[in-house]
């Protein structure tokens, strides 16, 4: 049994759709969420800058007491964590783009990503793409300024729509039948999404995913918390803390939300 947290981390508030998933399924394991919305968004950051970037909450979160960590960012992982696994001795889960359950299930060979601009020109991505989507039509598309309206809370703004359906349009012109959602902040755009998408477009993330993976390495690294207490559930941003609590879903503020400089 052990009784240290998972550490998380993301370029904003966007990775705590992951720590949703992972907390649904791992109820008993404490968790330690950084935010980094100061330097939100990685996506059109140098890969030099995300991997700095990367290095530096993956330090934070050993320092405080982390056993595994999760990468919760699509463009930090596919542009870092063969680094951190390299250089740091916990386990690493990373989160990529779920091209393979889009592909496997097109029936129109076509499938549309939004991602950031970090992930869709890295060389994971691309490998990835190659590997699982053979006679299959990827649909590329950056989501500019995405992040940054969800950053903002803006997220089912008229802005934050029009700027959606945008992007969507040629994907469905072109015929797509899945979209992945290559970001972790994406997720809350679903209701937007859902609106915008013809009911035959099935929309993919990867945070059920993600969390099975983690209590797969939790299990054979013999780090599960099995233990009946009470788990410690503590986030961390360098940015405006009301937002993130309005992510976590706390308003009764019985979780502990704060402001950390790192």
């Amino acid at each position: 049994m052990d009784q240290r947290p998972i550490g998380i981390f993301d370029s904003g508030v966007g990775g705590t759709s992951i720590w949703k998933e992972l907390h649904h399924m791992l109820p008993n394991e404490s968790t330690l969420f950084l935010a980094d919305s100061h330097n939100a968004p990685y996506g059109d950051k140098p890969a030099e800058e995300i991997l700095r970037l990367s290095i530096k909450n993956t330090r934070r979160l050993l320092d405080m007491g982390s056993k595994l960590i999760v990468v919760a960012c699509n463009t930090a992982t596919t542009n870092a964590i063969d680094y951190l696994r390299a250089h740091f001795t916990v386990p690493f889960i990373g989160i990529e783009p779920a091209i393979k359950p889009a592909a496997l299930g097109s029936r129109s060979k076509r499938v549309g990503v939004l991602a950031t601009r970090g992930t869709l020109s890295s060389h994971l991505f691309h490998s990835t793409s190659k590997m699982h989507a053979r006679g299959i039509t990827v649909l590329e598309q950056e989501g500019r300024g995405l992040v940054e309206l969800i950053e903002a809370g803006k997220q089912a703004d008229p802005e934050t729509r029009q700027l959606l359906q945008t992007y969507l349009q040629p994907m469905l012109e072109a015929g797509i039948d899945h979209l992945v959602l290559g970001c972790t902040h994406y997720p809350y755009l679903l209701p937007l999404l859902k609106e915008l998408l013809p009911e035959a477009v099935r929309i993919i993330d990867c945070g059920e995913a993600v969390a099975r993976q983690t209590y797969h390495v939790l299990q054979q690294n013999g780090l599960l918390n099995e233990g009946a207490q009470n788990s410690i559930q503590e986030f961390y941003t360098n940015g405006d803390v009301a937002i993130l609590r309005r992510f976590v879903g706390d308003p009764d503020n019985a979780m502990k939300v704060a402001y950390l400089d790192f």
